[in-house]
């Protein structure tokens, strides 16, 4: 059985970073306004490095290169080939990030030969007043969209939330959305780094320009159907396992570990776990592996038969589709 990895965490300093992702972790960073930690990647450019074992300094690709389906799983190599297909995340949002949307699959292969971005958010902290932005609050067409970009009134019909530890929020792709400033949050989307930028609150980049917009691109993307409810529902206190979001991309549920508790996976893929507070060891297929908060690990197809989680914390567990 081939062991769970950990990986090298890339620390992304951004404009609207804030202090809060080194010390959750526990890892000294000279980065300041860290915005995010991609905790696993696949994404060109930003392929996760192994960071301990016997695969140490091995890249992502190289790992799926070497162990295949007994790393991804039979039927996940079918569906993506070699891609790995999920990207994940830590973000710690200090300010308003952009006003954004995602394009689908159909649409990303078309203009960009990638994947599509569907996204899901578990909130791990938040500051007094946090929020987030997340669908339409009332009917609009396309023009009327083009119009409230150009008078700077979009947020008034984007739709406002209030946050808080344990809220998630579900983002298929063509959903308008932005984090407010104040929330730290872990992100499981699909392995794509396409962002359609709608508003960006006039803000300008380190040599001073205006952050470039992709209007006529957001355009063909939005869903512009008015839903419910936006926010995910569940129940904050239920012990042991908790389904959050099932969806064609990934499945995500939260383990509330209290001594011993397994860590069910149903599908034939690698499992994502992410430590969001405690600590406990992972057993898979008796290899013993401690996480500490701030962690994350990625377990193999063919070793995610049997996990059981020991100690005490607070567990994100994803699967692919």
């Amino acid at each position: 059985m081939i062991a769970p990895f950990k990986f090298v965490p890339y620390l992304k300093p951004v404009l609207w970073g804030g202090d809060k992702i080194a010390p959750f972790k526990g890892v000294e960073s000279d980065c300041d306004n860290i915005g995010e930690s991609w905790e696993i990647s696949g994404v060109p450019g930003h392929e996760s490095v192994v960071s301990e074992g016997p695969d140490k300094g091995l890249k992502l690709p190289q790992l799926v290169a070497k162990y295949g389906e007994a790393l991804m799983g039979r039927r996940v190599m079918e569906k993506y080939g070699a891609t790995f297909p999920l990207l994940i995340k830590l973000i710690d949002a200090k300010k308003d990030l952009s006003v954004q949307v995602h394009p689908d699959d159909e649409l990303a292969r078309r203009r960009h030969d990638s994947l599509g971005k569907t996204e899901m958010w578990y909130i791990v902290d938040t500051e007094p007043g946090a929020r987030i932005y997340a669908g339409l609050s009332r009917e609009i067409t396309p023009d009327d969209y083009t119009r409230l970009v150009e008078e700077k009134k979009i947020m008034d019909v984007v739709a406002s939330h209030e946050s808080a530890p344990g809220d998630i929020f579900f983002l298929p792709a063509g959903r308008i959305h932005a984090i407010g400033g104040g929330n730290l949050l872990a992100e499981i989307q699909e392995t794509s780094d396409i962002t359609y930028r709608v508003y960006d609150f006039d803000r300008r980049d380190a040599n001073g320009n205006p952050r470039e917009l992709h209007t006529e691109l957001a355009k063909d993307a939005i869903d512009y159907t008015v839903y419910p409810e936006y926010k995910g529902s569940y129940d904050k206190a239920a012990k042991g396992e908790t389904d959050l979001v099932e969806c064609g991309h990934f499945d995500v549920r939260r383990v509330i570990v209290e001594g011993e508790n397994p860590v069910t996976v149903e599908l034939d893929s690698f499992v994502v776990i992410m430590c969001l507070d405690g600590q406990c060891e992972i057993d898979a297929c008796g290899v013993a592996t401690p996480m500490h908060r701030g962690e994350t690990i990625l377990v193999p197809a063919e070793s995610a038969a049997s996990i059981t989680a020991r100690g005490n914390a607070v567990l994100l567990t994803a699967t692919a589709r």
